[in-house]
This record gives C-alpha cells, sequence and structure tokens, in this order.
C-alpha cells in the first residue's frame, strides 16, 4: 500500500515501514504499513499543538521535569532522516556525532517520520511547537532506507537498519529508538541487536500496526534484545492497529499524537501508531537514565517494567500490552525505588538467555517470540484503566471515559486496571 497523497486530509496516517537489506524491487512490492488516525483540521496550528499533546498531562510531565529532563542522555534515531532545523530541534541534534559510514544525508529526511519521532522524544517546543517528553535529551540522527525513497541513487547510498544499528552501538547513544517494522525476519538484522544489546544500549522498537489487519508479527520487535512497545490512546486503551503477540514488552501513549503532516514540516496533524509510542518509551528512559546516570540498561529497564501501569502479575506479561503502560513518574519520584542488579537482564526469560546476563541467547534460526495470543485473550481494543477506587483483581471489566482514565493510568495517581492481558 502506498502513503496517502494528502496525508492531511487521510483517513489514515503513516508508520513508515524501514525494512532492513531489501532490494529496491522487495521494497516496492512490499509497501508501507499504515497505522490508524484522524487528521487534524487547518484550525489544530501550531499555536496550540501543545494542547494536543494529551499524554503530557497524563504522564505528569511538568511534575517529572522538576526532577530529570533527561539532561545528558543521547537517542539514536534510526529512522528516514531527522530535520535538525524545525523550532523544536533546535540546538537538539547531534549532526557530528553521527558516523561518517552512516552519515550520508542524515538530515534529510525524506518521510518527515524520523523528525517526528525525534521532536516527540526531545523537542524544545520553541516555536510553539511539539514538546518532547525528554526535552533534555540530545538526538542523533540516523537514516536509513525505506520504500518511500524512490530515487535509486539516494536509497543506493542510504544506509540500511544493519548498518545503523551497528554505528548506534559503537556510539555513546544510550537508547536506539526504531519506529519501524517490517515482517521479514533478517539473521544479520537480528545480530546487529544482539551486539547492541551486548554493548549496554536499550532498544525500542514499534511493534507494527497490523493488529486489525492479520496480526502478523514484526521485526525488529520480534528479536531478543528489542523492546516491543505497542500504543494506546487518551483513555488508556490500547490501539486496536497495535500488533500484539508474547513479543510486546511494555505499552506507551501513541494515538492521537500530533506529528507532522509530511515532510514540509509546515502543519501538525493527529496521527497514531506504535511508532509514536515508541519514541514516548525511548523518551521515558531517557528520563530515568538521567536521573540515575550510573544505572545500567538492565536497571533502567527493570525500573520501567516494575513501577508499569498493570493488574495482572508482573512474571505474566500481557500479549496486548506486555508488562504494563510505562509511567516513568513514578521511577523519578522514588528517592528510594530499587533497580536491582546491574548484570541481570529484566527479560532474560523472553530473550532466551540461559543465565540472565545477555550473553547466551537462543539460536537466532529460531527467535524465542512469537506473534501468536494466548488461549482466551480479547480482541486488541478493549482494554481499559479503572478508577481510584476500584479493587483490581482482574476479573471484571473497568471502563473509564476521557483524559482522566489516561492519567489514572500512566501517572499513576491511583491503582489502574488494564482488561486485555495474557492470563484472563
Amino acid at each position: 500500500m502506498k502513503p496517502e497523497s494528502n496525508r492531511r486530509w487521510a483517513p489514515n496516517a503513516r508508520l513508515t515501514k524501514l525494512n532492513a537489506r531489501r532490494v529496491s524491487a522487495v521494497c516496492s512490492a512490499l509497501g508501507v504499513l499504515v497505522v490508524g488516525s484522524v487528521a487534524v483540521g487547518p484550525e489544530a496550528a501550531a499555536s496550540d499543538i501543545q494542547s494536543k499533546q494529551w499524554y503530557l498531562k497524563a504522564m505528569g510531565a511538568e511534575e517529572m521535569w522538576k526532577y530529570s529532563t533527561g539532561k545528558g542522555v543521547k537517542v539514536a534515531v534510526i529512522d528516514s532522516g531527522v530535520n535538525p532545523n524545525t523550532s523544536s530541534l533546535k540546538g537538539q541534534v547531534l549532526v557530528n556525532d553521527v558516523p561518517k559510514s552512516v552519515a550520508y544525508h542524515a538530515t534529510q529526511d525524506y518521510d518527515g517520520h524520523g523528525t517526528d519521532m525525534a521532536e516527540l522524544i526531545a523537542g524544545t517546543g520553541a516555536g510553539d511547537g511539539i514538546k518532547g517528553l525528554a526535552p533534555g535529551a540530545k538526538i542523533v540522527p540516523y537514516r536509513i532506507y525505506t520504500d518511500t525513497l524512490k530515487d535509486p541513487k539516494e536509497k543506493e547510498r542510504t544506509p540500511d537498519s544493519i548498518a545503523a544499528i551497528k554505528a548506534a552501538a559503537d556510539s555513546d547513544a544510550k537508547i536506539i529508538n526504531m519506529s519501524f517494522a517490517s515482517p521479514y525476519f533478517d539473521l544479520d538484522e537480528e545480530a546487529a541487536i544482539k551486539y547492541a544489546a551486548s554493548k549496554g544500549k536499550l532498544l525500542f522498537a514499534g511493534i507494527g500496526n497490523t493488529g486489525d489487519k492479520g496480526n502478523k508479527g514484526q521485526y525488529p520487535a520480534q528479536y531478543s534484545y528489542a523492546i516491543g512497545v505497542s500504543s494506546i490512546d487518551e483513555s488508556g486503551t490500547v490501539a486496536k492497529y497495535a500488533t500484539h503477540g508474547n513479543y510486546v514488552d511494555l505499552a506507551a501513549p501513541g494515538d492521537g499524537v500530533p506529528t507532522w503532516c509530511d515532510n514540509t514540516f509546515t502543519e501538525y496533524c493527529n496521527s497514531g501508531g506504535t511508532s509514536q509510542a515508541t519514541a514516548i518509551a525511548s523518551a521515558s528512559a531517557a528520563l530515568i537514565w538521567s536521573a540515575h546516570p550510573d544505572w545500567t540498561a538492565n536497571q533502567v529497564l527493570r525500573a520501567l517494567i516494575d513501577t508499569a501501569g498493570r493488574s495482572w502479575p508482573k512474571d505474566k506479561p500481557g500479549t496486548y500490552l506486555g508488562y504494563g503502560v510505562v509511567r516513568p513518574r513514578r521511577v523519578l519520584i522514588n528517592k528510594n525505588i530499587d533497580p536491582g542488579p546491574a548484570n541481570v537482564d529484566p527479560l532474560a526469560k523472553e530473550n532466551g538467555t540461559a543465565d540472565g546476563d545477555g550473553e547466551d541467547a537462543k539460536a537466532s534460526s529460531a527467535p524465542s517470540r512469537s506473534a501468536k495470543p494466548s488461549a482466551g485473550e480479547k480482541a486488541g481494543g478493549q482494554t481499559s484503566a479503572a478508577k481510584t477506587q476500584d479493587s483490581g483483581d482482574g476479573t471484571r471489566t473497568w471502563v473509564t471515559i476521557g483524559a482522566a482514565a489516561a492519567v489514572l493510568l500512566i501517572a499513576g495517581a491511583g491503582f489502574a486496571v488494564l482488561r486485555a492481558r495474557r492470563n484472563a
């Protein structure tokens, strides 16, 4: 499926599929992944765009920024390139940090998607632009090719995801944001992700947007050591388009999120996808790592898992929301939080490690993750947040309406119940 020609009015906004190491003929045949969203009308001008960022209030961003803004943390954004000249990203993009081997046109975003992710992570909000969840963090752009890059010469010179992941692994970026998805397994791409994890990086990946269109599993989220992120909306409900399976690790706000309408960077549109949720998860990790610079990737991830919004047992992650919805505020406000051991992978079971240290993964030819939901689970789009007085025993369906639900769920102001889970 080709991208909509007029995305401002299109019923579906895009999630660009960046397909690792595919020849152009194959890429053009595969098409792009498209996520369900409704475009914002002209009245949603940049002057009030931050009021559309519902998740900032829901996550308690203003309070979190008293503890951390992400300062000192670099996030590698592997995507369609990042435009460093939007008002929100001026001074936020570290162009000189990109290795020459993968630096080709890194700041020329041919789609707009990479710039969107960068702004959601580290935008300053200047010029009435997007305010990133971690505005003190910095972005290192890695431009890789996709089927929306039509020029054959450009595609030939643009690195693939494997080269970009390896380069980011060797950099001083702590977090690697991979807001892209493909249905195709690649041994070299999997090896690159394992290598990056061995270098102490946190790798967040969008799980894809095929939940209501066949629910085909997506990569790189299915690889071991890639943290698969699902998407929720303003009511705290898992997005119907979000691909689901036992490779979902966490969830984050991703639906009804303002992003640029296209690569002209002249107007914002309302969008939704696991791409956006991935960026919010990356920003959440940046906030925590900035506040605790001596922690390892294992400890940052464990803190996110331990404080995630859920009603089911932590040792029984769900196929729709994994271990729950990220709540970095819960980490930042707790001065006595225990991040656990530095060298033990909190996702050792999911990653197939023998000793939990991230060194002994299962054979790459047999990925340990699967897109098949467990028996008895409900379909996507049915998970709801509960009111503060709810018991949270998980045996009943609680329904709440509007942003208040998300505030309770994400900021942690009360006990939240999420319905769709692996073990009902």
